[in-house]
C-alpha cells in the first residue's frame, strides 16, 4: 500500500474514554490506527478543501471591484 512510520502520540482523554482506548490498543492496535488514520485524513481533506473555498473567495473579491 504505502510505506508505514511508528509514532507515538500522548492524548489526554476523559478517564472512562481513555480505558476504552488502552483496551482496544491492547486487543487490537490495528483498529486503534485506522481511526487515529481516518482521523488525520478527514482533516487533512477539511483543510484542503477550505484553503480552495477561501483562495476562491479572495479570487471572487478581486474580480467583484472590476465589474463595478
Amino acid at each position: 500500500m504505502w510505506e508505514t512510520k511508528a509514532v507515538q502520540l500522548t492524548v489526554r482523554l476523559p478517564s472512562e474514554l481513555a480505558a476504552q482506548a488502552e483496551e482496544v490498543q491492547r486487543t487490537d492496535p490495528e483498529f486503534l490506527s485506522r481511526v487515529v488514520l481516518y482521523g488525520l485524513t478527514r482533516r487533512s481533506i477539511y483543510r484542503h478543501l477550505r484553503a480552495q473555498t477561501e483562495n476562491s473567495a479572495d479570487d471572487l473579491q478581486e474580480t467583484l471591484p472590476a465589474l463595478s
